[in-house]
């Protein structure tokens, strides 16, 4: 009987995972508006359409709690294929949401940019670069003096570009990699230069014909390092980026309730009462129990799956000595347990049975043996009217 009841709870559950679909939701960025202003889909994954205006080809969105940080979100990206010209964007969800909640949202729209702009951007990059370098070093009669360490130089040279580039997206999702060890080589060569002449501030004085040759030569290395940088960024922006345009934010929006559920389970289990594998003593019986999950599947697979169940065996076993084992609670033994889903409703189920013996109307040497067994679990909607 139970072998029957497990293959039709195997047959029940095929056409929930063979013909489930993924939910989709639209957003529109005229109306700044997500699913038609319904809740979002929760605990589980689902798809965000929307249409676009021509010349966009990327588009971004970050989703995080209402009460978190920003850093925090989870971002999903659409690129348009090469040579394509899509009228609409399509983004999977991976990580699903949590019932009942509230998140933030926001959209961010790239376009392509042109020749002037791409040139705009390595202008003022190159600017910076050199503005930085020419600030943080100074020439005196001894030697070239930085304002900063040079680890402190590259970090800040490396945050120039990606300051720079805040509002700007690599086609091929390559980010700024940092200046290379040529350029970390030539900061270190410049911090170990030293000078003889008399002193010379590259920050007050401009190099002519009337300067030293120490100051003309300290130039020249702090313009191969400017030159060197430059070099480097040109190279990353050889190809046109994507230029960010637009955002749309939609702040604390909400979540679907999802319902509660009981999950009930109904099983087979062995009762371990003594004995080695020559001489085993124990007993079977069916049994139903209710189980308390330890954590969401949706969230936190192990946990999710595992669960701790406490019930009752639908009837009393007999040990090896042929003496009735019942229970002290409802005239039939009850167990408390750990439980973990192995399939979609099969569970594996382990822990301790309390037990007794009925002597003379009375129940007496009651026990805890330990248990192993397999059950199906089922979810009863514990849904209340309002």
């Amino acid at each position: 009987m139970m072998k029957n009841l497990f293959i039709l709870c195997l047959i029940l559950t095929i056409p929930m995972e063979v013909f489930s679909q993924i939910k989709s939701v639209s957003f529109s960025p005229e109306k700044n508006q997500i699913n038609a202003g319904l809740p979002l889909p929760s605990e589980e994954r689902f798809l965000i359409q929307g249409l676009i205006p021509s010349g966009i080809r990327r588009v971004e969105v970050k989703i995080f709690k209402t009460n978190k940080k920003e850093n925090s979100a989870e971002t999903y990206t659409w690129k348009a294929a090469y040579l394509s010209n899509p009228s609409d964007f399509e983004i999977y969800v991976a990580y699903p949401l949590r019932s009942n909640d509230t998140y933030t949202l926001k959209f961010y729209y790239f376009n392509s940019t042109d020749t002037t702009e791409m040139k705009a951007v390595k202008e003022a990059i190159h600017e910076n670069l050199e503005t930085y370098l020419n600030a943080n070093f100074v020439v005196n009669k001894k030697e070239i003096k930085a304002l900063v360490s040079q680890k402190a130089m590259l970090v800040q040279l490396n945050e120039i570009v990606t300051q720079g580039l805040s509002n700007y997206s690599h086609q091929l999702d390559q980010g700024f990699s940092g200046f290379s060890d040529v350029v970390k080589q030539k900061i270190e060569q410049i911090h170990g230069i030293k000078l003889k002449d008399s002193k010379f501030n590259l920050l007050k004085k401009s190099v002519d014909t009337k300067g030293t040759d120490n100051a003309y030569y300290a130039k020249q290395v702090i313009d191969q390092l400017i030159d060197l940088t430059k070099a480097e960024t040109n190279q990353y922006l050889r190809s046109n980026l994507l230029m960010l345009v637009d955002i749309r934010e939609i702040n604390n929006y909400p979540t679907e309730k999802k319902p509660n559920y009981l999950p009930i389970n109904i099983g087979y289990a062995g009762t371990y009462f003594g004995g080695g594998f020559n001489d085993l003593d124990y007993g079977t019986s069916a049994f139903a129990g209710i189980s308390m999950p330890l954590g969401n599947k949706n969230f936190t697979k192990i946990l999710g799956n595992a669960s701790i169940s406490t019930g009752v065996f639908f009837s009393n076993m007999t040990n090896a000595s042929q003496t009735e084992i019942s229970g002290p609670l409802i005239g039939r033994p009850s167990y408390i347990g750990l439980g973990y889903s192995l399939f979609r409703i099969l569970r594996f189920n382990a822990g301790a049975v309390l037990t007794s013996t009925e002597i003379n109307n009375k129940f007496e040497d009651v026990t805890l043996y330990p248990f192993v067994g397999f059950s199906a679990e089922f979810h009863i909607w514990l849904g209340l009217k309002r």
